[in-house]
């Protein structure tokens, strides 16, 4: 099967089972056990209310740890490839870039990253959001979590 082309527009992540079933599913469910708590203020409705708040948190957090050690990885990466490919001048200056920075500009095809890190650096382009938006030619990550 082949690999969808990826862009600024289509390059978010989103798992159907997690982002539209599971969590909403979640979030409904503390709703309605506090509600049912409120309407009978029982221990055992209390504790019901507890577990579905444990269970929201757990599931989001679960999701949320890998991508964590995810961006680490990326930052890893997108470090090792900028020594590669900034020019020696600039170098000594890729510790100054955040890691939302770092994180965006690995979408950037290698020709196009020493320009996009210069124009980060200097505070030309702040956000992960204006890094992607300069890409020219987008370099895809489909190996995302």
């Amino acid at each position: 099967m082949a690999e969808k082309t990826q862009t600024f527009a289509s390059h978010r992540r989103f798992i159907p089972a997690f982002h539209f079933f599971a969590l909403p599913v979640l979030l409904i469910n503390v709703f309605a056990v506090a509600y049912q708590f409120v309407r009978d203020p029982r221990l055992v409705n209390g504790w019901a209310l507890l577990v579905a708040i444990a269970l929201a948190i757990g599931i989001t957090w679960s999701r949320f740890m890998p991508l964590r050690a995810q961006d680490r990885i990326i930052r890893l990466e997108e470090r090792t490839r900028l020594e590669r490919l900034l020019p020696s001048d600039m170098r000594g200056r890729i510790g100054e870039l955040t890691s939302r920075q770092l994180i965006a500009i690995r979408f950037a095809a290698d020709d196009e990253v020493p320009d996009l890190t210069r124009r980060a650096l200097n505070g030309e382009l702040k956000s992960p959001s204006e890094i992607k938006r300069a890409i020219r030619n987008w370099r895809a990550d489909h190996m995302r979590v």
